[in-house]
């Protein structure tokens, strides 16, 4: 396959690929057909939508892509326990896990109950004290005082603890991978069950409770009765599914896009509190839930009290809202500063350890347990490999890992694990946690690895680039970036679209803070378009980039509207170039 612009190597070490000529002839005739922009249809095309279908994957609605809550086992079971104990004054508490996914999770839930005048009380365990899921102290202590526990994005390998909560039912509401044998709850409802087809395996813990809420809503309208607003509810769902990096396929888009219309109404005390702390002043996107938001929501629970997200979210109160807004915010940048020392650390181990592995590896004495995930995050992006990170502390380490595309990581973890080399471990195909013994670290780590180069990890090097498309600079405004954006939300399993400038002049480079580059681009003859590069100069695009001069680049990546002081213009998020 030829490289698009013969960009083979561009200056990070990537081959190019562009569309194909096939591609490129549907686009051109859907663009004709549809009277959609070219650059639209590239996109569309790119993602296998066809021609009839283009006005439909452009507008995702619930109506056509909800699925009927009933597919999925236990769910009628669950939603007529939960609105029994509602109905009969029943005391509910609320056990989440301590990430977006389970705070979004608690707090539709919670939000739902109030709605319905009936308190719950929330427990989310400490990371440290207590680790992910639940643990059979608490479900004791939790069983004496209630009747009804419902577990969210947690649960489903919780043997011991859910049959130490005497007295108590309790309804599993989760998306991790399943074992092959469940707990001995009332209700598991989750995707992922051995016993289910799977085909809603891309659905986050929120989207699960969310279709609990709407049969529990049904089952109350067959009462004559009508449940609390629902529609309201999907910023919650849109925060979770972008922020536990969910794909976004199918419904998921759909539940996104609505979501983020219901969040730029600025309903939500603890949304609105927290969009003012991080200085959001456009309206949200999936980028924002990702890597604004998000990471927010999650630092209570990574390096401060575990249920700071789930009660922000939750919360009525716009008072409450913004004094933990305030300390999420602060306890975030706390997070950063750690996060820091112990990627450098990790990768510099990693690194001596070698980086042509199936599983890239790092374990250090005193690690952060909040951190270790980000940091596993960071390692597989530099390495294009599944990595793992654990802290250790008393001969236990606890740790996190990430995967790549096409890597089970969930079921791998969760086979050496029932092997007996990993304390407990699980999770889903693009992330997973585990415990082991620092004892059996090694032996654990060659376990995974083996298990992981039998699916091809580790073989391909860097991973090409792929373009969508060219563009002139002149051709860049933000009504075409809009266009483009009606083919989103962009994420995981949907990225967003890459186009190539090409031979473009480079000049008025800056250089921002320590590691990012801004500059403008230019065809020589027309209008110039600003690009912004970041993380330029721990690579060698900013070196390049910032010498100016007469010699042009080809340069790639994303499109976005730069929001400030009120104007809006189309700049570039950078990612590559290659010399023209």
């Amino acid at each position: 396959m030829t490289a698009f612009l013969n960009v083979d190597p561009s200056l990070t070490g990537r081959r190019w690929i562009g569309p194909s000529a096939e591609a490129d002839r549907l686009a051109e005739a859907m663009a004709r057909d549809t009277r959609l922009p070219l650059p639209l249809a590239r996109v569309l095309v790119a993602r296998g939508v066809a021609p009839e279908e283009a006005v439909g994957f452009l507008e995702p609605t619930l109506r056509d892509l909800l699925p009927d809550p009933r597919r999925l086992k236990d769910m009628e079971k669950a939603a007529a326990r939960f609105l029994r104990a509602v109905k009969g004054r029943e005391k509910i508490a609320v056990f989440a896990d301590y990430d977006v996914d389970g705070g979004s999770s608690a707090a539709l839930l919670l939000t739902w109950l109030r709605a319905m005048g009936r308190p719950a009380t929330l427990y989310i365990p400490d990371r440290i004290d207590e680790g992910y899921g639940p643990n059979v102290p608490a479900m004791q202590a939790l069983a004496r005082d209630h009747s009804l526990i419902v577990c969210v994005d947690c649960g489903t390998l919780s043997h011991e603890p859910v049959a130490a909560a005497k007295g108590a039912d309790v309804v599993i509401l989760d998306h991790h991978l399943g074992g092959e044998t469940l707990p001995e709850a009332l209700a598991v409802v989750n995707p992922n069950r051995q016993d289910e087809d799977g085909e809603l395996g891309f659905l986050c813990a929120a989207s699960v409770v969310f279709l609990m809420l709407v049969e529990a809503n049904r089952q109350l309208r067959a009462e004559g009765v009508q449940g609390p607003d629902l529609m309201g509810l999907l910023d919650l769902v849109a925060l979770a599914t972008v922020a536990d990096v969910a794909p976004l396929v199918g419904v998921n888009r759909a539940l996104v896009r609505q979501g983020l219309k219901v969040m730029a109404r600025r309903e939500r005390p603890g949304l609105v509190a927290l969009s003012d702390v991080a200085r959001l002043d456009s309206a949200p996107s999936a980028y924002h839930l990702g890597f604004v938001l998000g990471p927010r929501v999650n630092a209570g629970g990574r390096i401060g009290a575990a249920d700071l997200g789930a009660r922000l979210l939750a919360t009525a109160d716009a008072a409450e809202a913004g004094a933990l807004a305030e300390r999420l915010d602060r306890l975030n940048t706390e997070r950063r500063e750690i996060e820091n020392r112990v990627r450098e650390a990790a990768l510099a181990q990693a690194e001596a350890r070698g980086l042509d592995a199936p599983l890239v590896w790092a374990a250090g004495e005193g690690w952060h347990p909040g951190v270790v995930g980000i940091v596993a995050a960071r390692l597989k992006e530099a390495t294009h490999r599944p990595a793992v990170v654990i802290g250790l502390e008393n001969g236990i380490g606890k740790g996190s890992a990430r995967s790549v595309a096409g890597v089970d990581l969930g079921a791998a973890v969760h086979r050496v694990a029932a092997e007996g080399l990993l304390l407990k471990g699980g999770g889903h195909r693009m992330a997973a946690g585990l415990t082991v013994e620092e004892s059996k670290l090694e032996p654990a780590m060659a376990r995974l690895a083996e298990l992981l180069a039998r699916q091809g990890a580790g073989l391909g090097g860097v991973e090409d680039l792929r373009i969508d498309g060219l563009l002139m600079p002149g051709a860049v405004t933000p009504e075409l970036i809009e266009d483009i954006e009606r083919a989103g939300p962009f994420g995981q399993g949907a990225p967003a679209p890459r186009f190539a400038l090409p031979s473009m002049q480079v000049s008025g480079a800056r250089r921002i803070g320590e590691t990012h580059l801004r500059v403008q681009l230019s065809d020589g003859t027309g209008p110039r378009i600003e690009a912004v590069c970041f993380g330029a100069f721990d690579g060698p695009l900013g070196p390049a980039l910032s010498l100016g001069g007469a010699e042009r680049f080809h340069c790639a990546g994303r499109l976005e509207i730069n929001t400030w002081g009120g104007r809006r213009k189309a700049q570039l998020r950078l990612e590559d170039a290659a010399r023209a």
